[in-house]
């Protein structure tokens, strides 16, 4: 797998990719740092200005600095995403590599519960679960988490279960082998290249989930900027600031795009024919 990686990593898109993220991730730390202003400073006399020296991608209709705000808003909205991706894996992932041991009663109720919890749509459910039990980041994080959960569970179940009846596992079983011994020396990190490809791409959903929630309104509060927040407040005033929506948008683009990017290094470091998306719908047919 290492070499198949160092092979895939010398290609343009994947360079491209990882120094978007490496940006990104910097960002993430110590955007508010970087930031050249304070992001929720207002100046009356600099509303709806253009990209300029003094404001690098031009200031928003309270005259607050743009790219501070994008920079400042960076930590919310990825840490917000990386909190659905974790909350998922926990909740999926593990589950999922559980679940190929159970007795047949158990992978039925745990199917189909999954089943029951695929055919929820994200945003919905997050706007219902704001509604019930109060809007903020925690709670959204949460919701579309929760969410996360089904698809992965499908995913590393689907590929454990190959494992789990290899004829050294079954052996190993026989001989006297827990299940516990047997899902962490035989099973788990067997699993760990597709749960890595899996998380990769549930990644970029997530940045698209929270930047969609984000734009409703759901999760961080205004004032403090979020990269959602900042497209809905921009598209607002479109037609006096074409430049407004065009930089939140890029970096949501530019993150999700590398994402996928990344997912699909790591499918093909792993050695998977099979391309990403059709090993989703697989896993989702059961």
């Amino acid at each position: 797998m290492t070499s198949k990686l160092r092979t895939a990593l010398p290609t343009p898109a994947v360079r491209t990719a990882a120094a978007i993220l490496l940006v990104i991730a910097v960002l993430t730390a110590f955007g508010g740092l970087l930031a050249p202003y304070d992001p929720l400073a207002q100046d009356p006399g600099a509303i709806m200005t253009g990209p300029g020296a003094d404001h690098f991608f031009g200031t928003d209709e309270l005259g607050r600095d743009t790219f501070s705000r994008l920079l400042v808003g960076t930590r919310a909205t990825i840490l917000s995403a990386l909190a659905m991706v974790a909350i998922g894996v926990v909740g999926g992932a593990v589950p999922g590599i559980a679940s190929v041991l159970l007795g047949r009663r158990g992978s039925f109720v745990a199917l189909r519960t999954v089943d029951a919890l695929l055919t929820l749509p994200g945003v919905i459910i997050a706007i219902a679960v704001a509604g019930i039990f109060g809007n903020g980041p925690a709670t959204t994080a949460l919701a579309i988490g929760a969410l996360f959960a089904p698809r992965l569970f499908r995913v590393v179940r689907a590929e454990a279960l190959g494992f789990a009846h290899a004829q050294y596992v079954e052996a190993a079983e026989l001989l006297g082998a827990s299940r516990t011994w047997l899902i962490r020396r035989h099973i788990w990190r067997k699993t760990l290249p597709t749960l890595g490809v899996t998380t990769a791409l549930s990644a970029g959903y997530a940045v698209l989930a929270t930047s969609s929630l984000g734009f409703l309104g759901l999760g961080v509060q205004p004032p403090d900027p979020t990269w959602g927040g900042m497209l809905a407040d921009n598209v607002k005033q479109l037609w006096q600031d074409s430049w407004g929506p065009l930089w939140p948008g890029l970096l949501i683009v530019l993150t999700v795009w590398s994402c996928n990017a990344l997912a699909d290094t790591l499918r093909r470091g792993a050695g998977q024919q099979e391309p990403v998306p059709g090993l989703l719908e697989a896993a989702d047919r059961g």
